[in-house]
Parts: structure tokens; sequence; C-alpha cells
């Protein structure tokens, strides 16, 4: 019953930042409102436990590798502790952050939050009523800002923005005057870094890269000492801080000293003051693609570019020399980095949903994991509980390994949504139902598909089940109401067993013998004795459509859910209905926007689309088209627990009550398109406009995705379940960890077994061991 959240799978990067812990191989990446880490030496994944309001877009971690600073579109932040998985602040913002980024130092968080940048002190291990502290505030940007890259010594900020300036703004106490502006690109710039002197550790110059595919490279002039760098008085205009200088005066200069000499040694003149120029301008000739994301490396002097056309580039610096210039796909790159070391290079894909770190000396991938970018329809437990197969509405059926939450195979053969998937009972071979009319079997050790099932005429499949020797599949259609049986060893159509009058949403056969039941929206669940070919054994009538069925592993018992909102459970051998569980109350929760009516009087989404029992058979898993999964007791009929999938604000259903305030006469504010507004492409905000091609009367999706569960499965173990949510697919388990880890055994065990072995049973000290 302490089922958990273990994992979230389907969807290793979803657009916003990717960054890594410190000097680990630990990647994290946003995942909607939750944060992935991908541990790239040991070759698994997991998400953390916390999730945000929102959508989290901008990640940064503490030099160390133990904090983690993770804001999202709404401008809430939380500060984590990355070692233990915890959350130990939360603060605000006031608006969405543009770009995060921690001093090397530790001390200091830099925030881009509209055309402010805002110095906020980094909490430490002390106990403080408001731990976060805003030391300092540079106004005066024209444009949002892009990106931060902080000096060496934490001195010094300079910022990229989108008013055609990056800004050199003095961070640290004591400096004063104002930033310098490097001038003289022609689009926003996406990057400004600091370039140091290998031997000294000196800033020696600047590389800033813009949009339009440009880089400039700045040389700090040394020796200018005696130039005047303050601008020219103006006539009319008191004099300010003239106190100030007279002090400084008095004390013979030395408090000048100290204040020019703040950044490093004392005769040097701050870098916000010394005289910057110009020296080269190169470009990356990838036009009309314009530079989306950029990095540098400045133990190597690299810098590593990516293009709205899908296309990378290595150069090395300062001589402008092209290492690698390649291609990962058509889509946009939203974001591109270096390791700490310098040999990997990390690429994110929010609209394909694509994460890939790629070694570039050897020219190989260390990862490369691509989610499904659009709706998980089914699942399916492999019978072995190691393995999770997917299929999606983008046409794509994806095997994953639950413990390292890695996707090992993508099959693509599919011409249209997956409706359907299916293991065999010998755990080599996967099935899995289309709308494009096939059913294909794979092939899970060479990796092909080595069989696909048709019909003679086309039609759109939607459910799929196999009896318990895999010798007969048997497939549910949309359009024809039929039911469609193979042979799996010769491919064959053996029969068509019709009857329905409604779309066959669910299909199984049962545990125990060779008996298999429909469900269909035309209010029947109809039993079938498929090798007999006799038709419809027994049908049981409902006063609603019926959704979905499901077998206790018994075979004793037969669920179903209806359109009314209730769970009929059937005896399938006496043909009795043995009792109703109503779930309407229970699973009723969250408004949409375009709802009329409040979330407690409204019917829509109050009745299950998926049903599932436990491994004993006890207890049953029941999701529907909202936010929550709920567990029921099979035998006393009530409910044990409602989970909750998400808290994320930017999906659609998931508020009780909406704001009025963002309600207008033209419609809520959030369904408003803003053709003109420069919103980052991620998978949230993904539309199906091309789904329509063009076809009269279609339109775009331009609302937010729902919050759903389309599928729940339990794993043959009974210790863990996964959730088809719109989110992904969500995994909770009863254990800690999906893998044995022999450390977790007590010591106290080996004085026991010798005991049990000077007995005669050997069996049992071995149950001991391992127990």
């Amino acid at each position: 019953m302490n089922y958990r959240f273990q994992n979230l799978l389907g969807a290793p990067y979803r657009g916003g930042d990717a960054v890594f812990a410190g000097d680990s191989p630990v990647l994290l990446s946003a995942v909607g409102n939750r944060v992935a880490s991908t541990d790239l030496a040991a070759s698994s994944s997991l998400t953390l436990p916390f999730e945000s309001s929102s959508n989290v877009t901008r990640l940064a971690v503490s030099p160390s590798g133990d904090f983690l600073l993770a804001a999202d579109d709404n401008g809430r932040a939380l500060y984590a502790n990355l070692r233990r998985r915890a959350v130990l602040h939360r603060v605000s913002f006031k608006g969405a952050p543009s770009a995060v980024r921690f001093s090397p130092d530790g001390q200091l968080i830099a925030v881009a939050v509209g055309k402010v940048v805002q110095i906020w002190r980094s909490p430490g291990f002390r106990k403080e009523f408001f731990p976060f502290h805003l030391l300092r505030t540079f106004p005066g940007f024209a444009a949002g800002v892009t990106a931060f890259d902080w000096s060496p010594d934490s001195a010094f900020l300079l910022a990229s923005c989108k008013d055609l300036t990056a800004r050199l703004l003095p961070v640290k106490n004591g400096l004063r005057g104002k930033p310098f502006l490097f001038l003289s690109h022609r689009s926003a710039v996406v990057g400004a870094f600091f370039a140091t002197d290998k031997k000294t550790g000196r800033v020696k110059g600047v590389y800033t890269v813009s949009k339009d595919g440009a880089i400039f490279t700045w040389n700090l002039v040394e020796g200018n000492e005696d130039n005047d760098t303050s601008p020219p008085p103006s006539p009319g205009t008191p004099e300010q801080g003239s106190e100030q200088n007279d002090a400084m005066e008095l004390d013979g200069g030395s408090r000048k000293r100290k204040i020019l000499g703040e950044s490093g040694n004392l005769d040097t003149t701050p870098l916000h003051l010394a005289k910057w120029e110009l020296q080269e301008k190169h470009f990356f000739m990838q036009s009309p693609a314009k530079l989306t994301a950029c990095d540098y490396h400045r133990e190597l002097d690299m810098v590593v570019v990516g293009f709205s056309n899908g296309v990378f580039g290595l150069y090395q610096m300062p001589d402008f020399v092209c290492l690698h210039l390649l291609s990962i796909s058509r889509e946009k790159i939203t974001t591109a980095i270096f390791n700490s070391l310098g040999n990997w290079l990390v690429f994110g894909c929010a609209k394909l949903g694509q994460l890939l770190v790629w070694e570039w000396r050897s020219e190989s991938y260390i990862l490369k994991q691509q989610g499904h970018y659009f709706d998980v329809n089914c699942i399916a437990y492999s019978p072995d509980s190691q393995l999770l197969a997917t299929g999606a509405d983008d046409n794509k059926v994806k095997v994953w390994t639950v413990s390292s939450g890695f996707c090992f195979i993508t099959f693509s053969e599919h011409t249209n949504a997956v409706t359907a998937v299916h293991f065999m009972a010998n755990n080599h071979s996967l099935l899995s139902a289309s709308l494009d009319g096939t059913i294909r079997a794979w092939d899970l050790f060479r990796y092909r598909n080595f069989r696909t099932f048709t019909t003679p005429s086309p039609r759109q499949f939607v459910s799929l089940t196999t009896d318990q020797s895999g010798e007969v599949i048997c497939a549910g259609t949309l359009d024809s109401f039929e039911i469609f049986v193979w042979s799996m060893k010769t491919g064959r159509l053996l029969d068509v067993l019709s009857g329905h009058e409604g779309a066959v949403h669910g299909l199984m056969f049962s545990p125990i013998n060779a008996i298999l039941a429909s469900s269909s929206w035309d209010k029947t669940v109809h039993l079938w004795d498929v090798f007999e070919s006799k038709g419809a054994v027994e049908t049981f009538q409902h006063s609603h459509d019926v959704l979905t069925l499901a077998y206790r592993p018994d075979g004793r018992q037969i669920a179903c859910s209806t359109l009314d909102g209730l769970i009929n459970f059937w005896d399938p051998s006496d043909g009795l209905l043995m009792y109703t569980i109503e779930g309407r109350r229970d699973i009723a929760g969250g408004r949409l926007m375009t709802d009329r009516r409040s979330a407690a009087n409204t019917s829509i989404g109050k009745y299950f689309t998926t049903l599932c029992y436990s491994a004993d058979g006890s207890y049953i898993l029941a999701g529907g088209n909202t936010k929550y999964i709920c567990m029921y007791d099979v035998g006393e009929q009530v409910l044990l627990r409602r989970f909750q999938i998400t808290r994320n604000l930017s999906l659609d259903g998931v508020l009780d009550f909406l704001n009025s305030k963002k309600m207008t006469d033209a419609g809520a504010l959030d369904l408003i398109d803003d053709e003109d507004s420069d919103v980052e492409e991620g998978i949230d905000q993904h539309t199906r406009g091309n789904l329509g091609l063009g076809l009269p009367g279609s339109m775009a999706n331009r609302g937010r995705p729902i919050a759903r569960t389309k599928c729940v499965k339990f794993a043959p173990t009974g210790r863990s379940f996964a959730a088809a949510t719109t989110d992904g697919v969500l995994l909770y388990s009863v254990d800690e960890s999906f893998i044995f880890d022999p450390t977790d055994l007590d010591i106290d065990v080996t004085p026991e077994l010798r005991k049990r072995l000077q007995k005669t049973n050997t069996r049992e000290p071995l149950y001991l061991a391992f127990g």
C-alpha cells in the first residue's frame, strides 16, 4: 500500500536548461515541472521526488554540485539539496527568469527577470527566516537578458542581452562606475563569455555570440591606467558623490587604489573601467538558420554552437578553427553545453524531446535518449517486470529498462497512432496495435518486425490481447465493431467475431481458460469461446457505455468501467453481478479553462477509462481523464488511496477553482494565442496544428495539455505500477530501488544461518539469506 513516486519515463528532456552537477557525470534536465537526473557513469536515470508548481525552465547548480536552483515559468524557484533530494527553500522572483547562474565561489546567484539583473546571496547552512537576500539590482536593459557568465574571481558578471549588446557588470562591493557595453552586433546576443590567460588565470578577453551566427573577439588593452575612462561632465548637472571624492583625496588615494584593485592586484584597473577593443569578427555561415544555443569551455578555449536547423559546430578559439560541424536532427537545438572536463557535449531538442551526450574526441555517443513527443496511449510490463513497453500518438513503440529508466529500442514502422501493446509470455517478443490497420510482432533479440497481421479491408485497431499459450492473437476495432483472431505461428486470419454494435475498447483473455472477454460502447460485455467458435457464450448488459474491462489474475472475476462512473464486478462462471463501486466522487477533480460549470457540478471526466488488478487481485487501480488515480479494495469496495499524478499548473484540469481575473470577453487569457510571442518551443507548448494537414475545418490545439491518465498497469511482481499520463509514464513503487543491493543485508543474518545449517533442511537458510 505504501506506493511512492519512483521515476518518470518517456521524457528525458522537455525544453529549458540542462546542466551538470559540478564536476560529477550527473546531468540534470528539466522535464515538465520535475527535474530528471541522469548518471552517465552508472548509465541510470531517475527523477527527483519534488515538483514545482509549473514547468521548470531554468536550472543552476552550485560549483560544489550540492545545491540546485530550479525556476519555473511563473517565477517560483526551488532551492534543493541534490544529495538529500530535498527542498530546502522556496522563493519567488516575481517574474519568469530568463537566466540563472551561480558565481564560481558559490556565494552569489545572478538572476535575470525581465529587463533587470538581480544579484542574490546564496543561502547558507545556517537557519534564517528568509535565506534569500537581494544584494544588488542592475536595471537599464532595453530587452530581456539571455545568458550569464561570471569572471573567475566572482567580481564581474557578463550579461548578454536581446538589445544587441553584452554588458560587463561590476558585482562585488566597492566597485563603482557604469557597466561597460560591448556593441557592434546586428542581432540579439545569445551568449557572452570571459576568456582567461592559462598561465595567470586573469581575464584577457571576451567572446560575444549573436543570433545571426556571428562571434566577436574582444581584447583587454593593458596599460591604460592613464586614460580617462570617466564620462564627460554634463553642463548644469550637480556633482554626485563629491564627498566620497574628497574623502578619497584626504587619505592620500589609498582608498582609490583599494577600490580599483578589488578584483585582483592593486595596480590593475577594474574590467568595466578598462579599455576593450574589437579584435576579430567571425561568422558561422549557417543562414538562414538562426543560432539558438552556445557554450564556451574556458580551459580548452572552445566554443560549441547549435542552430535552428539541427546543426551544431565545435570551434577552437581564438583562431576560429572548425573541429566538427554535424547535424543531429532537423529541429531547433535548444541547449548546448560542455561538461567540466570539456570532453562531452550535451545537446537538447525540445520539440523532439531529445537529449544527446556526445564525446567529440572519439566521435561517439555517451547518451542518446528521445521520449515520445505526443501522448503515451498504452503501456505493458514484461512478465519478469524488468521491461516496460510504451506506445504513443507519434506512431512509435519504445521499450524501456525499468531499473535504469533508459529506452534501449524504438520501433517506428507504424504509420499511425499506437493504441495497444502486449508482451508475449516468453518475454522475447512484443505485439503492438495501431490505427494504421496492422498488428505487428517485434523480436526483442534481433530488434525487428518479424510478423505483421492485417485484415482483408483496412481497420483501425484499439485493443489487443493473446491467450496464455501465445498461439492466438485477438484485436478489437474502432470502426467495424469486430474482433479479429489470428494464428501467431502462421499469421493467418482464423476468425472474425461479430456481435458488438460499438467500438471494442476492452479485450482480455481469461488467465485460467480460453474464454475471451470484450467490452464495447454498445453497453455490453461479451464472453467468447474462441476455440469452439460458438459465438458469444455470455453477455452482460449495462445501463451505460462500457469503456474498459480487466480480469482478476485468478480468472474468477471481471471488472468493467461504465460511462456513469461505476465499476461493476461480474462472476464470469455464473454470470452474476457481484457488487458495484461508485467512483464519480473519487475521481472528480480539476476544472478545465473552457468549462462553464465548476469542478463539483460538471459531469465531464467523472468516469474511469483504464482498470488494472494488482498481482494478488485484492486491489484494483482505476484512472481516467482527471488528475487522480484511485486504488480500491476489491473485497470491501472502499477507496484505499488516491494518487494525484501532477501538480503542474501548466497543465489544464489541475486547479479546482479558476482565477476570474484571467477570464476576458475573448475567453481565458491562457487560450489566447499570441503569434508574435517569442516563447521557447517545447513539448508542453507543442501545438498539433500540423495534424490537420490543412483540411477544411481543422483547427490547431491552442490550449494547454489536459492532465489525465490513459493507461495503468501493475507489475507482475506486484511491487510497483506504472501510469501513462500527460507528463509521461509515472512509476510508483513500494521499494526504494528496483535493484537488489547486497549491502542492505544485515550482519545478524550470519549467526542465524549457521544455526539453520546444522539442521537437515538446507533450503531454509538459503531463503533466509535472500529474504
